[in-house]
This record gives C-alpha cells, sequence and structure tokens, in this order.
C-alpha cells in the first residue's frame, strides 16, 4: 500500500506540473463522450488502451464484459450513463486471451463463476458450427471472444434504457471493439447498432 500512494502522489504532482489546471477541470463536471463496458482483466484498462484521459470515458467492467439481464449492477451504469451523463457512444469491448471466456467452455467447474459466464456457453452454442469449423483451439476461443461482444452489443441495445434513449432521438451508438494483448490494438467488429443508413 506504501508504494501505491507513493506512486499516486508522484503521478499527482507530474499532473500538476505539466498543467496546473488539470484536477479543477476533472473535478468541475463529468461529460464522458463514451461508456466502456469491458472486462475486469487487469491488463485491459479502458482510458489507457483507448488513449483515452480520465474524464473522456465512463466505464463498467465486469468478468468476460457480459451485460447480464439481471445484473442491476451494470444496468444502472447503463442508465446513468444515457440518462443522466447523455453519453454519444457505448462501446462492448472483449479481449482475445480472456480468462472468461475459456472457463465458460473448458468443461470444468468453477464455482459460481459458472452461472455468470452461462451467457457465453449459450452463444458456444448457438454458434456450434462456425466454432467447430475451427481447428484450433486459440482460434475458437478467439472467435468466440467476439461472437460474445457480439451478443453484449445486441443485449444493450435491447435494454428498454437503449431503446427508450433511441425512440426519444438520442443520439446513440452501441458499437463492438475486440483488444489484443498480444499487439495492443483495438478491432472494431462492425456490429454498431443502429447500423448506419447506407
Amino acid at each position: 500500500m506504501k508504494e501505491l500512494l507513493q506512486r499516486n502522489a508522484e503521478w499527482a504532482a507530474e499532473r500538476v506540473a505539466a498543467d496546473p489546471g488539470y484536477f479543477k477541470r476533472l473535478s468541475d463536471i463529468q461529460t464522458p463522450h463514451y461508456f466502456w463496458i469491458g472486462c475486469s482483466d487487469s491488463r485491459v484498462p479502458a482510458n489507457v488502451i483507448a488513449g483515452l484521459e480520465p474524464g473522456e470515458v465512463f466505464v463498467h467492467r465486469n468478468v468476460a464484459n457480459l451485460v447480464n439481464p439481471g445484473d442491476l449492477n451494470c444496468l444502472s451504469v447503463l442508465q446513468f450513463a444515457v440518462e443522466a451523463l447523455k453519453v454519444r457512444e457505448i462501446i462492448v469491448t472483449g479481449h482475445y486471451g480472456c480468462g472468461g471466456i475459456a472457463a465458460a467452455v473448458d468443461g470444468e467447474r468453477h464455482g459460481i463463476i459458472d452461472h455468470w459466464l452461462q451467457p457465453i456457453r449459450d452463444t458456444a452454442d448457438q454458434c456450434h458450427e462456425e466454432l467447430d469449423k475451427l481447428t484450433d483451439q486459440r482460434a475458437r476461443l478467439d472467435r468466440l471472444c467476439e461472437l460474445n461482444v457480439m451478443a453484449q452489443v445486441r443485449r444493450v441495445a435491447e435494454t428498454p434504457i437503449v431503446q427508450d434513449a433511441w425512440k426519444s432521438g438520442q443520439p446513440l451508438l452501441v458499437h463492438g471493439l475486440v483488444y489484443g494483448l498480444t499487439d495492443g490494438r483495438l478491432r472494431n467488429l462492425g456490429c454498431t447498432l443502429p447500423r448506419p443508413k447506407e
């Protein structure tokens, strides 16, 4: 803890030295453009990998970036982001090498997390023909990661929160991205909703 607090003090001092008004601006108002639903994995911090500053992205993270209909935490954060903060873009972001994706389909018991990961198994079952064509296990897991993100984009779009925002004319897009741990790159999965008009 001592080291963590020391690092924080150094970081804060560096920020003030570079920009004396930095913390004053951050403390005045929160107006992020983006709402990010990502994985809890410590290697995937939203603002860092997206090159954004604090205040530019509102974040919710959980194991395997799931949007479960019964998860009041996620839905409360989504509602606050859409209705109070008026974010313009919601981004569901998964990542290759996700332990949650692997645990969902490894056939082992992991405890309470097995209930949480059920939507991933459902997606794997629905897409089994596509996944079965991939002979490499890593390729299968990577594709399942992408399919899971696409499924969560649909779930976000189907929530009454987002449906009501669209009905009221609020400009709001829902995107799906996947992050590569080995190259640091975000990839657009092309599943944006509502679909751009031709």
